[in-house]
């Protein structure tokens, strides 16, 4: 499994461990030389917001991965974790929509979650 691929899977494992909602995965590495994959999540609220984007970097930190740069505060309502090859956008739901970066990024191809998910 390659580095880019490993870290996706751990994303969204993570962030499914904390119910993370209308999680996708776009794969991008044909359209932009920013990253391979953008992971884009959802929570419920501000603290759901936080403990996925908490889990995140524990399980990819423990697999030796640290974000290069987190933009976004305890506070915000859109936290991008920067993972050089793989980009995470975790939003609440209603800046999901609002800047709805699945349509800014439709070029990208949606890969399959579950199969991020059942991966081990």
């Amino acid at each position: 499994m390659s580095k880019s691929r490993e870290m996706v899977t751990l994303a969204c494992q993570a962030l499914e461990d904390k119910k993370g909602k209308d999680i996708k995965v776009i794969d991008i590495h044909e359209v932009s030389t920013i990253a391979d994959y953008f992971v884009i999540a959802s929570g419920s609220n501000q603290n759901q917001v936080q403990a996925m984007v908490d889990n995140v970097d524990e399980q990819l930190g423990r697999a030796g991965y640290e974000a290069k740069q987190v933009e976004g505060t305890k506070n915000s309502a859109w936290i991008l974790m920067d993972y050089g090859d793989v980009i995470i956008h975790v939003f609440d739901e209603e800046n999901r929509l609002f800047y709805d970066l699945e349509r800014i990024w439709r070029d990208g191809k949606e890969l399959d979650i579950t199969e991020f998910l059942e991966e081990k």
